[in-house]
């Protein structure tokens, strides 16, 4: 295996990173065994001692949050929390409450009464975003539509698709039928002025 100075680096790195979980590891094993519970008296020795004056403890609260009592502190340290013997995990552990039902006004037997759905058949079709706004006769006497959608504007006779998606119809002097292909929608599109 060849080993960079890239994966050199990384090796030396994991390796200090272990020795300091292996160290600190051993500290909270070490740490846990000794064998000497807290007590209500140790509490009471430690604040005695607190009370000393010393110069070094005297800056070491002024380090502290000025906010903080260590007087408060040493007696909520000194409580023992009994508990109440009640599980909060199980249901049967629970007081029973008395809960008042209301009572019930009227026959509870009829039903409400809700109104018929009224039917408001299909949604309407989308209207068709072109504009018609004027013809023009060829030679032959065929008529031709000018019709608009958006800036685009289109020359149909009868029968042409426009922008792939509308058929044009009968072509008539104040208005052109025209249907929408995707959903068969025919519309009849008056003369506009522009």
């Amino acid at each position: 295996m060849k080993v960079g100075s890239e994966d050199r680096k990384k090796l030396i790195a994991a390796g200090a990173l272990g020795a300091v979980a292996l160290v600190a590891v051993i500290y909270n094993f070490a740490g846990s065994s000794s064998d000497t519970p807290t007590t209500p008296a140790s509490a009471a020795a430690i604040t005695s001692a607190r009370q000393v004056p010393n110069p070094v403890a005297r800056v070491s609260r002024t380090a502290t949050d000025p906010s903080l009592h260590p007087e408060s502190m040493a007696l909520t340290e000194r409580l023992m929390y009994t508990g109440s013997g009640r599980n909060i995990f199980a249901t049967t552990s629970a007081p029973l409450l008395e809960v008042a039902i209301p009572k019930v006004i009227g026959n509870p037997r009829l039903q409400p009464v809700y109104a018929p759905p009224v039917n408001q058949g299909p949604p309407p079709l989308p209207p068709i975003d072109l504009r018609f706004f004027g013809t023009a006769t060829r030679g032959d006497g065929s008529r031709q539509a000018f019709l608009l959608r958006g800036d685009d504007v289109f020359l149909a006779t009868a029968g042409d698709v426009v922008s792939r998606r509308y058929k044009v119809g009968a072509i008539g002097t104040t208005s052109v039928e025209v249907t929408d292909l995707t959903n068969s929608n025919t519309q009849r599109l008056p003369l506009t002025s522009q």
